[in-house]
């Protein structure tokens, strides 16, 4: 997926005013570009895990639908570990179509990957900072 370097420093700041819990929200895309940063409330309000509070979940697709948008990416922090899923997210892992973006905050400077997650397989993607 391409990112606008602005949705993507946007996301940066989300984990980091979140920590340390995680954060965690969605991107909406068209073509392969990420057009939109939705900010969702971590409703577990945890360091160690993040739930999209469902109600709030429901209304940012509708939006990202109505708008004829896709589900480009579902993004959290990981506030105290590496970037990469855990087994928990591969667990609850329910969008094979959407990248999974997650931003590692436990080192110095932010480290973002993205992967793709299929019937439990994980496989790290390109993300494209423009």
């Amino acid at each position: 997926m391409r990112i606008a370097r602005e949705l993507y420093e946007d996301i940066i700041a989300h984990a980091r005013e979140e920590a340390p819990n995680e954060c965690c929200g969605m991107v909406a895309s068209r073509d392969g570009e990420a057009v939109k940063v939705f900010r969702a409330r971590n409703a577990a309000a945890s360091p160690l895990r993040y739930e999209i509070d469902g109600p709030e979940q429901y209304r940012i697709q509708m939006e990202i639908y109505d708008a004829d948008q896709d589900l480009g990416a579902i993004y959290h922090s990981h506030t105290r570990s590496e970037p990469v899923p855990s087994q928990t997210d591969i667990n609850l892992a329910f969008y094979p179509e959407a990248l999974y973006v997650i931003v590692g905050l436990a080192g110095g400077d932010p480290d973002v990957r993205a992967f793709t997650i299929r019937d439990g397989q994980v496989a790290e993607a390109e993300l494209v900072v423009l």
